[in-house]
């Protein structure tokens, strides 16, 4: 099985030895979408019959892997296929070395750090360990935040264009967790204004009280970054400032997730 993408607008090959097979290919061309997506785009985009990509629409839609919009024409990704991919993070055989980066990074700066993906319109912890401190804000991985009030979320979310996060924050109110949490959508674009001239976020208190985290995005060579990389502490020991002085550590050890991830800038992508 494999996809073909051709040079200028010719249609997305849907190759496969059997119909599964051409299902799952089928899968990967919908997973890349950033976007719902019709019926008529995707017979445009790979050049299959219509009544045949409306079945296998269907039977994908059927098993849950794919949702459709309240309009009846348009299509996004379903829970199914979201946990799919969510269990291939949690699980992923690349977690062994993702942690000990992890744990080098708790060392060196000797609070608790976290790896997050981006899942619907929440930050989810992939890998997390606690800094061995008397105080700190225990979260498991597997744990969720709401993005507009975690570091790594901005950082998501400035990833996108403003039409997309328009119409992700339709369906995902702006919750008031602290009276530090941006609650209206113009801040919070201003906040992701600001995240893209740095090229990290904080999270000053938005999510629970007495907590400041600072978080970066792991390097990709694709078009975006679906890990994210914090250091998380009370205010008490970790202010700003000090946040700050931890950047360089935090971006070494993002440089060295997107080496074990195969994700380092600049990598030449692999033969299909």
């Amino acid at each position: 099985m494999k996809i073909t993408r051709n040079a200028g607008s010719e249609p997305v090959r849907i190759d496969g030895d059997t119909p599964t097979m051409r299902l799952f290919s089928l899968l990967e061309v919908i997973a890349a979408k950033d976007q719902t997506f019709s019926l008529q785009s995707l017979v445009e985009e790979t050049g299959l019959p219509k009544p045949t990509l409306h079945r296998m629409l269907q039977q994908l839609e059927s098993e849950g892997l794919l949702h459709r919009e309240g309009d009846g024409r348009h299509y996004s990704t379903g829970v199914r296929l979201r946990r799919l991919a969510e269990n291939l993070l949690l699980n992923s055989t690349t977690h062994g070395a993702r942690h000990v980066v992890l744990r080098q990074l708790v060392e060196e700066v000797g609070e608790s750090c976290n790896i997050t993906a981006f899942s619907g319109s929440e930050v989810m912890y992939l890998d997390r360990l606690e800094s061995t401190a008397p105080l700190r804000f225990y979260l498991h991985p597997g744990s969720r935040v709401p993005a507009h009030c975690s570091a790594t979320g901005k950082l998501f979310l400035a990833q996108m264009t403003p039409a997309q996060r328009r119409r992700l924050l339709a369906f995902a109110p702006l919750e008031k967790f602290t009276p530090n949490t941006i609650t209206e959508v113009d801040a919070l674009e201003r906040e992701i204004e600001e995240v893209k001239r740095n090229g990290y976020a904080l999270d000053n208190e938005e999510f629970l009280p007495g907590l400041l985290c600072i978080g970066v995005l792991v390097p990709t060579q694709r078009k975006q970054s679906n890990m994210g990389l914090a250091i998380q502490a009370p205010i008490m020991r970790l202010t700003r400032e000090k946040a700050l002085q931890f950047l360089p550590a935090l971006q070494r050890a993002a440089t060295a997730l997107a080496n074990i991830e195969g994700n380092e800038p600049g990598a030449q992508e692999a033969e299909a």
